[in-house]
């Protein structure tokens, strides 16, 4: 049985399967989309339109980068607020033509340099969760690697998130937890306890709906399971107008912290 911090050391893994691996893997006749339209384009965000099966989708995922060059222009998996725009504008363009949204989420957080600040980092965040929220097409998110804090938060508004089972997602990072609680970096692990930052621990409390069994061996195979899962959701999402989606998904995104004394 692994603890929390050796789920997040996991999760971290140089050698894990990246966003593009998925997007790769599940999608057909893919056309890669750039730029926000204010800015720039930010490369530790892609996305853009292809198939899942026979259905027209957009697909929109945090890039960490597959060697060190690439990890240095994606900005290790930390997007820019033009990254998050960028997703904003592809998941606006999916509503228009009904397209389903599908996320994929493996982040430490959002970039929080001086840059990013003076861009309107912690604005274009609080844009996507609004504008999310009341997005009239079906929103998936899997949550591949890490998922921390807001930059996470910022492609996880949907009406349907999975996790790998070793994936986390939490508030803060452990590090980061621990430098404040006990002013000691290195008792990561006790934190990542105490937060409660695992997929069982995110199925638990609601957050996320399942945990996806990880077969990075035969990362084929697994990526034919998730296809055939998210066309199952896409077609059960689909029966619904755009309205009651919106809803339903504001009404699981309420009932998230919810308790009952006895």
């Amino acid at each position: 049985m692994m603890t929390a911090y050796e789920r997040l050391q996991a999760a971290r893994a140089q050698d894990r399967p990246t966003s593009r691996a998925y997007i790769e893997n599940l999608f057909t006749e893919r056309t890669e989309l750039h730029g926000d339209r204010k800015y720039a384009d930010d490369p530790a965000i892609i996305g853009g339109i292809g198939y899942l099966g026979d259905i027209p989708v957009t697909f929109i995922g945090i890039e960490r980068g597959r060697d060190l060059q690439e990890r240095i222009r994606c900005n290790f998996g930390c997007p820019m607020p033009e990254g998050y725009r960028k997703a904003l504008r592809l998941m606006k363009q999916a509503e228009k033509f009904h397209r389903p949204v599908i996320c994929f989420v493996d982040t430490s957080g959002a970039y929080c340099g001086e840059e990013a600040e003076e861009r309107g980092q912690g604005q274009a965040i609080a844009d996507n969760l609004m504008q999310m929220m009341g997005l009239e097409t079906p929103i998936i998110t899997i949550v591949i690697g890490e998922g921390g804090s807001g930059g996470a938060l910022g492609l996880s508004v949907a009406n349907r998130v999975y996790m790998l089972e070793n994936a986390v997602f939490s508030v803060i990072s452990p590090e980061g937890c621990a430098s404040i609680l006990w002013e000691d970096a290195s008792k990561a692990a006790d934190a990542a306890e105490c937060l409660k930052i695992t997929a069982e621990d995110m199925k638990r409390f609601g957050v996320a709906e399942d945990v996806i069994e990880e077969n990075f061996d035969s990362f084929d195979v697994m990526c034919e399971d998730l296809k055939a899962r998210l066309l199952s959701d896409i077609q059960e999402l689909e029966q619904y107008s755009g309205r009651v989606l919106s809803e339903k998904r504001y009404e699981r995104f309420r009932k998230l912290g919810v308790y009952s004394e006895k």
